[in-house]
C-alpha cells in the first residue's frame, strides 16, 4: 500500500499510539531504576524505531541521546541481521564501533516481531553514573584516550529469548566502582524496553498490515512539513563560529558551520573546524547530528513531530579527524558540554537566514563528579552532577534562566535526593545574578550551586565550557558571564579551579561553589531606559 492512500486519521493514531508506548518505556525506565541519576535526574532517553532503523517516535527527554540510539540501531542491524529473534536484546556505547557518543550511555535495544517479521526496533538509553575507566564517573575533560574513559561495548546481545545474558551483565557491572547500580539500572533498561515490545506489537496486532504503510505515511508527513519550514527561510550560504574552551590559559578550539539554504533542504558544512582535541571536548558524529536536529527543529518548526521525516531534509558534512567528526582513539566524554557551544554555532547560522528567530548565545551546564567512600554504607559512591546555565535573548524576550540549552536535557539532582544518598550538603542553590548580558533583551542567568563535603576522602572530577570564551550577545548586546568552578568562596582560602580538573580532594569541611555561564542578551539597550535591576 503506498503511503499516499493511508487515511490521515489513521495515520496520525498510529504514531500517537507509538509516541504514548515511547513514553511509557521511559515512565518505566525512571521508575524502576536504581540509581539517582536515572531515577531523580531522569538522564535517559525511549525511542522506537521502524523497522529500516528510521526513528518513529521519541519521548521528550535528553535530545542529545538521539543521536546515539540512531547509531546503536543501525550498527545493530547491520551486524546481526538475520540473527535477530524474538526476546533479543543488545547492548552498545562504544562511538567508534557502534553508534554511541559517550560510554556512560548505555544504549539497550531489542527488536519488535509480528507474524514472524521485525517491524519495529524498541531503544532505551541511561547514563550510567561509572563505566570505569580513569577517573571516577567516566566522564572528564582531561582523558587523552577513549581508552581512558571506561568500557566500550560494541554491539553485543544483552538478553536471549527473554532472559539477561548473565556473563555480559557481569562484565559491565565488574568495571563500574557502583555495580550495584549498574545492575539495578540495567534491569531498569531490560524492563523498560519489555513494556516497548508489548506496545509494539500490541500495536501491529490491532493495525495489522495498515500499521506499516501508516507509519510510512506519517513520516512523510513530516518530511513535506519540514520542507515548508525551509522554504521560508532566506536562501543563501551564511557562517557562523565559536570556541570550546581550552584545558589551559590561552587554550581555545574554533567550531566553524556553513550553512546553505536551499529550496527543501538544509546543508551544514564543517569545513574550518578545529582538528580533534588530545582532550575529551571532542563531539563525535552522532552527537553531531543530534545537536544539528534539535537546534534546527527548534528554531524552524518547534511542534513539527520528533522523527526521522524531517532528518532527510538536512545534509551534514563533517570532515573526519575534525573536532565535530573525531576518531579512534579521541576521548569524547564531554561531548554533551560542548554541543552547548555547538548550538550556538547552528543556531547563529539558521538565524542569520530568519533573522526574527534568531537567539544569542547560551551558558552550558558544567559538570561535577564527586566520587569517596560512603560511610555509611562502606562502599564507593559516584555523584555524578550536572547544572543548567543561561539561555541566550531572542528578538521579542528575555532568554530563560537556569536552564539545560539546545540538546541538552537532564534535570538537577533534587537537594533532598543527593543529601539523602551521597555524604554531602547543598549550602547554597540560586540563581547568578548578573550573569545574563545585558541589552534591549537580557540574557537568561546562570545558577550558583555550592556543596559541603561532610567526609573526608572526597575527590572531585570538574568539566566545563565557556570559561574562557563567554556566550555572545546579538545585534549589539553584552556577551553573558562566564562560568568558574570556586574552591571555598569567600574565605581565606578562596581558589578559582580549572574548567578541566581530575582528583581534586574536597577535604571534610571543604565548599565547591559552581557558578554557570549566562547567557547573552539580545539588540543594544536603549539608552534612554533607566537602569534596570541586575538579573
Amino acid at each position: 500500500m503506498k503511503s499516499a492512500a493511508v487515511d490521515a486519521i489513521t495515520a496520525e493514531v498510529v504514531s500517537r499510539r507509538l509516541l504514548s508506548v515511547a513514553e511509557e518505556m521511559g515512565v518505566a525506565l525512571i521508575r524502576s531504576a536504581f540509581s539517582a541519576n536515572i531515577k531523580e535526574r531522569a538522564d535517559c532517553s525511549t525511542a522506537i524505531f521502524d523497522a529500516k532503523g528510521r526513528v518513529v517516535a521519541q519521548a521528550q527527554r535528553v535530545p542529545i541521546h538521539l543521536g546515539s540510539m540512531i547509531g546503536a540501531v543501525d550498527a545493530i542491524r547491520e551486524r546481526f541481521g538475520e540473527a535477530l529473534a524474538p526476546g533479543d536484546m543488545f547492548a552498545v556505547n562504544d562511538p567508534y564501533n557502534g553508534g554511541g557518543s559517550h560510554l556512560p550511555d548505555i544504549n539497550v535495544v531489542a527488536p519488535a516481531f509480528h507474524d514472524g517479521e521485525i517491524v519495529a526496533f524498541v531503544a532505551n538509553i541511561a547514563h550510567h553514573a561509572d563505566v570505569g575507566g580513569m577517573m571516577p564517573g567516566s566522564e572528564a575533560a582531561v582523558c587523552r584516550s577513549i581508552f581512558q574513559e571506561g568500557l566500550r561495548l560494541p554491539p553485543v546481545r544483552i538478553a536471549r529469548a527473554g532472559a539477561p545474558v548473565a556473563d555480559m551483565v557481569e562484565v559491565i557491572c565488574l568495571n563500574s566502582r557502583a555495580p550495584d547500580e549498574r545492575l539495578g539500572d540495567l534491569n531498569a533498561q531490560f524492563a523498560a524496553n519489555v513494556v516497548g515490545v508489548a506496545g509494539v506489537e500490541a500495536l501491529f496486532d490491532a493495525y495489522g498490515e495498515a500499521a506499516a504503510p501508516a507509519i510510512e505515511a506519517y513520516l512523510n508527513f513530516t518530511r513535506r512539513r519540514f520542507e515548508a519550514a525551509i522554504g521560508k527561510l532566506r536562501r543563501g550560504v551564511f557562517s557562523a563560529s565559536d570556541y570550546l574552551d581550552g584545558d589551559a590559559d590561552g587554550e581555545r578550539a574554533l567550531v566553524a558551520a556553513t550553512l546553505t539554504v536551499e529550496d527543501r533542504r538544509l546543508r551544514f558544512d564543517f569545513a574550518g573546524s578545529a582538528p580533534q582535541l588530545s582532550w575529551a571536548r571532542n563531539i563525535p558524529h552522532q552527537a553531531l547530528l543530534a545537536t544539528i536536529y534539535t537546534v534546527a527543529k527548534s528554531l524552524l518548526d518547534p511542534d513539527a513531530p520528533a522523527n526521522a521525516g524531517y532528518f532527510e531534509t538536512i545534509d551534514v558534512a563533517a570532515e573526519a579527524g575534525s573536532i565535530v567528526n573525531p576518531t579512534a582513539p579521541a576521548p569524547v566524554g564531554c561531548r554533551s558540554i560542548s554541543a552547548g557551544v555547538l548550538g550556538d554555532v547552528i543556531a547563529a547560522a539558521l538565524s542569520q537566514a530568519q533573522p526574527g528567530k534568531a537567539i544569542a548565545g547560551s551558558g552550558p551546564h558544567h559538570l561535577a563528579i564527586f566520587h569517596g567512600l560512603d560511610p555509611k554504607t562502606g562502599q564507593e559512591f559516584v555523584n555524578y552532577e550536572t547544572v543548567a546555565g543561561g539561555m541566550g535573548a531572542r528578538p521579542d524576550r528575555d532568554g530563560m534562566d537556569a536552564v539545560r540549552v539546545h540538546a541538552s536535557g537532564a534535570a538537577n539532582l533534587p537537594i533532598e535526593a543527593l543529601e539523602h544518598a551521597y555524604p554531602l550538603r547543598v549550602e547554597r542553590y540560586a540563581i547568578r545574578k548578573g550573569s545574563g548580558g545585558a541589552g534591549r533583551h537580557a540574557g537568561g542567568a546562570g545558577v550558583v550551586r555550592d556543596y559541603r563535603a561532610l567526609v573526608d576522602g572526597v575527590t572531585l572530577s570538574l568539566s566545563a565550557e565557556r570559561q574562557t570564551t563567554p556566550a555572545p550577545g546579538h545585534d549589539g548586546a553584552a556577551a553573558g558571564a562566564p562560568g568558574a568552578f570556586v574552591l571555598n568562596p569567600d574565605s581565606a582560602d578562596e581558589r578559582r579551579l580549572r574548567s578541566a580538573e581530575a582528583d581534586l580532594p574536597l577535604p571534610v569541611g571543604a565548599v565547591l561553589s559552581i557558578r554557570t555561564p549566562g547567557g547573552g542578551g539580545f539588540g543594544a539597550p536603549d539608552p534612554s531606559d533607566a537602569e534596570t535591576e541586575d538579573r
